[in-house]
């Protein structure tokens, strides 16, 4: 399918409104303004770079606020996001199977930055994984999909039911179920189960921190930061662990693991409140005591263009010429909130 239309949200122009205010008087460190500053031009400067590239291809567009994104993306061919993972994440709770996604990672960590400022502060920026673009090579990557060059991989999501009603938000990350307090305890049970009826011998009962279940994209996130495996990119397994098991006996081998395509996971909340967490804080859903929760990979898949597959595919397709293909593309540049861990 040719790629005809598109959509974005540009990020915030100013993501830190106090500096221009008193707030900015409560940071004592000259070098912490001046990296918050230096991010705020970085990515602002990544999307006058993107709007000049356009510019000069034979497409439409249109940059539109991220706060202005609250309905389901329809009638677009793809969508661009600049920012970093936190932005892409932020689309893909508007986006379905049918219109692909690529990301533009507009504020890179450098590494040099974070080892000169690792005595005064964390002077990482964004990490975007899942971003197959930068300004450095937006203007090919752009080029190698309008001309059909590369094509989408099909990435996993986690599909939700809530006492039976299946929930409108997909995780392409991971979800956390737990309460709302952090210090508290949540007690629930799960059992594995396979589509076809059967199910897992043994049902495991936790009091924990909570349970968080990733896809394989999210494997890289915090499910890898609490002790998890990384997982292929396009393993259809979802993998779950227990956070921080009160005396898990003989059911602790139980408490992290994976599930299959054909299974799901059913769960048992048993404390009076708690709150499944979908892509971190992108959106929420209050449980209470008695409700259950069905979780599986049953999702429609993100398709998104990853950095390693346009490499491999553009390897290959070096000494190929491209007939060119005048398109319409109307974009919608998706801002991140600089708030985002990403």
């Amino acid at each position: 399918m040719a790629i005809r239309k598109l959509l974005l949200l540009l990020k915030p122009i100013d993501p830190y409104p106090f500096l221009q205010t008193e707030g900015a008087s409560l940071i004592k460190n000259p070098q912490v303004l001046q990296y918050l500053e230096s991010r705020c031009k970085v990515h602002k400067n990544a999307i006058k770079f993107c709007q000049e590239i356009l510019s000069k291809k034979p497409v439409e567009w249109k940059p539109i606020s991220r706060n202005d994104l609250s309905h389901p993306i329809r009638d677009v061919d793809m969508v661009i996001t600049v920012g970093g993972d936190g932005t892409l994440l932020h689309a893909s709770h508007f986006i379905d199977d049918s219109v692909p996604v690529l990301g533009v990672n507009s504020d890179p960590t450098q590494a040099h930055e974070v080892e000169e400022l690792s005595d005064q502060f964390d002077a990482s920026r964004s990490t975007g994984h899942l971003c197959a673009a930068t300004v450095e090579n937006f203007e090919q990557v752009l080029d190698d999909i309008l001309f059909g060059r590369v094509v989408p991989a099909k990435v996993s999501r986690i599909s939700l039911k809530l006492n039976s009603e299946t929930l409108l938000s997909h995780a392409l990350n991971d979800i956390l179920i737990a309460q709302p307090c952090p210090a508290a305890v949540s007690r629930f049970s799960f059992k594995i189960k396979n589509k076809d009826g059967a199910s897992s011998p043994k049902t495991v009962n936790c009091r924990s921190s909570g349970l968080r279940i990733c896809t394989a994209a999210g494997s890289t996130a915090a499910m890898q930061s609490a002790g998890g495996f990384v997982m292929p990119m396009l393993s259809r397994d979802l993998q779950f662990m227990v956070r921080e098991p009160i005396s898990p006996g003989s059911t602790a081998s139980l408490m992290h693991s994976t599930f299959k395509p054909d299974q799901f996971m059913d769960v048992n909340w048993y404390s009076d409140h708690g709150t499944i967490y979908i892509d971190g804080c992108q959106v929420q859903h209050s449980v209470q005591l008695g409700d259950t929760i069905e979780i599986s990979s049953d999702a429609p898949v993100l398709n998104v263009f990853l950095s390693h597959g346009i490499s491999q595919i553009r390897s290959r397709s070096e000494s190929s010429s491209s007939t060119r293909n005048h398109t319409w593309i109307h974009i919608i540049f998706i801002m991140k909130d600089f708030s985002e861990n990403a």
